[in-house]
This record gives C-alpha cells, sequence and structure tokens, in this order.
C-alpha cells in the first residue's frame, strides 16, 4: 500500500508536485457535500513546496497503488508548532466561492417541474461559463423524477441577490424524493484526473451483501450502539398534496406488543395516495428498528477491503462489547481514510439507520 499526494494548478493544470511530503493524513468524500483532507508538512520540507502559499489555485490529489481516491482544492495552509497545516476541501467547495452576477445562471433559468440533476448541471456549467472559472469539472449525466418550480413559483437565481451556487448545490438535494451528490475523481486513459460531480437517484449506493463489518473481526474500536425511541414509530402518517380535508394520506400502522408511537411524514410534493403509501410503508420499516450506530473505524481487511465501499452504501454492521450484542444495515454518509496509524491504514465511517429505498448495483 502506497500513498502520494499531487498538486496542480487549478487554472493551467501544470503539475506542480509529483510527490507532497505530507504526513499525519486523513481524507474522505461526504454524502451531499465535499468531503476532507487534512495534512501537515515539517518546515524545512515546506519551502520547497510554494504552491501551499497558494491555496484556492491549488488543487490536490490522493493517490492509492496509482488510483486516485481524492481530489480537491487546497483552501488552507496554516503554520501550527512545528508543522504546516495543510487543509483541502472536495469539488463542490469551489461553488461556495462563486455567486450568480448575471441572473438565471446565465439565463438558463428559471425553472418550472425542472429535474434537479439538469438544475446542477446548469450550475456548473454557469460557474465555469466565465472567464477564469473553468475548473474541468463535470456532472453525471443522471436524471431523476423529482422537480424544482411550479408555475406559480418557479425556482429562480436573482442576481441582486447575489446567490451563492454552492448553496443552491446543496438546496437542491435537501428534498425528500431528490437526488444525492458527491465528489469523486479517477484517472482517464490519458492518466489526466477526472474531477466530478457524482449524481444518484433514487439514492447513491447499494446494499452490500459482499462486505460486512463486526467487532473482533475489522471494527478496531468500540463504537457506542445508542438505543433511543426519539425516532421509533410503528404508526406513520404520509401527508401529501392538499390542504384540510381535501389533503392526500395514508396511514402503514403494525402493532408489535408495543406502546404505540406516531410519526407524520409530510410530502406535499406527492399527488398519489398509492405513492403515499408506499413511502409510508418505507418509513415505518426502518422506523421500528432500534440501535443506531454513528461511526466506526475499521481496518484493511478481506471481509471488506478499503476502497471497496461507496458513499450511499448500505452495509451490516455487527457490534458486540460488554454492552451490546447489535447488528443491523447502516448507510455510510462519509468516510475519512487515514493511511498512516499505529493500526495500519485504517477508515472511520460515519453512518446513519439504512431505510427501504431502490438500490443500484454494487460497483
Amino acid at each position: 500500500m502506497t500513498y502520494r499526494y499531487l498538486t496542480q494548478n487549478a487554472l493551467t493544470g501544470e503539475w506542480l508536485s509529483p510527490h507532497l511530503p505530507l504526513s499525519g493524513v486523513e481524507f474522505g468524500p461526504e454524502l451531499n457535500g465535499p468531503g476532507h483532507l487534512r495534512g501537515t508538512l515539517s518546515p524545512r520540507l515546506a519551502w520547497l513546496h510554494p504552491e501551499l502559499a497558494d491555496p484556492g489555485n491549488t488543487l490536490i490529489y490522493a493517490e492509492r497503488n496509482g488510483i486516485l481516491r481524492w481530489g480537491g482544492l487546497i483552501w488552507q495552509a496554516e503554520p501550527e508548532g512545528n508543522a504546516l497545516k495543510v487543509e483541502a476541501a472536495g469539488w463542490s467547495s469551489y461553488l461556495h466561492s462563486r455567486h450568480d452576477l448575471d441572473g438565471e445562471l446565465g439565463g438558463r433559468g428559471p425553472y418550472v417541474r425542472a429535474d434537479p440533476c439538469k438544475v446542477a448541471r446548469d450550475i456548473v456549467a454557469y460557474a465555469q461559463s466565465i472567464p477564469d472559472g473553468n475548473l474541468g469539472l463535470s456532472v453525471d449525466s443522471t436524471v431523476s423524477k423529482a422537480t424544482v418550480g411550479t408555475p406559480a413559483e418557479p425556482w429562480h437565481s436573482r442576481w441582486w441577490e447575489t446567490p451563492v451556487l454552492g448553496e443552491q448545490l446543496d438546496d437542491l438535494v435537501k428534498g425528500p424524493d431528490s437526488p444525492d451528490y458527491t465528489c469523486t475523481t479517477w484517472w482517464d486513459r490519458d492518466r489526466r484526473p477526472v474531477r466530478r460531480i457524482q449524481l444518484g437517484y433514487p439514492r447513491l449506493g447499494a446494499r452490500r451483501t459482499d462486505i460486512a463489518f463486526s467487532s473482533g473481526i475489522n471494527i478496531i474500536d468500540s463504537p457506542p450502539v445508542i438505543y433511543s425511541a426519539d425516532e421509533y414509530a410503528q404508526v406513520v402518517i404520509a401527508t401529501g398534496t392538499g390542504e384540510g380535508r381535501s389533503q392526500q394520506r395514508a396511514i402503514e400502522a403494525v402493532r408489535n406488543r408495543r406502546l404505540r408511537l406516531e410519526h407524520v411524514l409530510e410530502l406535499p410534493e406527492v399527488r398519489g395516495r398509492d405513492v403515499l403509501a408506499q413511502r409510508a410503508k418505507a418509513e415505518r420499516a426502518w422506523r421500528q428498528t432500534l440501535g443506531q450506530v454513528e461511526e466506526i473505524t475499521v481496518r484493511d481487511h478481506p471481509s471488506a477491503p478499503i476502497g471497496s465501499w461507496q458513499i450511499g452504501d448500505d452495509v451490516r454492521v455487527t457490534v458486540r462489547d460488554q454492552w451490546t450484542n447489535w447488528s443491523g444495515w447502516c448507510r455510510i454518509t462519509g468516510f475519512t481514510i487515514r493511511p498512516d496509524t499505529e493500526a495500519g491504514e485504517t477508515a472511520t465511517l460515519q453512518l446513519d439507520p439504512a431505510g427501504a429505498h431502490q438500490y443500484g448495483t454494487a460497483a
């Protein structure tokens, strides 16, 4: 296992360093966000890398055994004691430093019942159409059944509000039926880095039966299992379009020898009662699960080699310790890889309870 960290001029594409000697590195992507990279450089080496004094204009990549695992922009380099701390964020972080100065994304809007995936592509296209604004960023061609904007209230991007393009992108994936995104990078056939915003609908990731995480096998910490009834419900009331007596509603309920607990699922964009019933059933299924693991740290192991999972995947997690004997499905919403620790290469995974979703095919 060999890592190296490469730097590149964001505007010209000139390679600056083929092997930035970072230590204490941690990096990883996140669901619906840019992800991060952090590392340090000793003072005697820092002066050999003047690109670190050019944050916001320097790209950085993490490569493992010839495969690009992460890419982003360096945003800060700060001396701290006897080290220079370097911090970077993934591709979508660039959009948080860009604004719509022309309005309606340069005439691409406004939008009525538009696919948020298309709007996301238009946001990136507008940002890169401005001189010195081309990051070489591409966006998946994914389409979704979600919509933004209505005839009564179109989706606008008004120049006098100086909207932040990154906030617009993040808002597009907040709805209950919205697509997901994450930032990825890889080498193309000509060994040029591909910088991509990956979209997924109805979600990113797959239910993975080929990998698993278990205490005593590849989980190296002792993660707490949280038992809470705050989110528990065996009765879900899903509400859709309409108001008052005309509002669409579906109730999904089971009796399971527990005190009745209810949850209201508001879906104002859903018109059909059959769709409401499906969503209520899916919501009730995951809300009936007690026990939640929010984070685990794992080592490289044949049960789940580091690099074998992706953002959005559902994985089986089993925790056995003096407090609990718990097993359940969890969704990976982010992970941080640490190449050099006392336990070797490790990864810390951020987890959410896995709901009942449609799944793609595992890569």
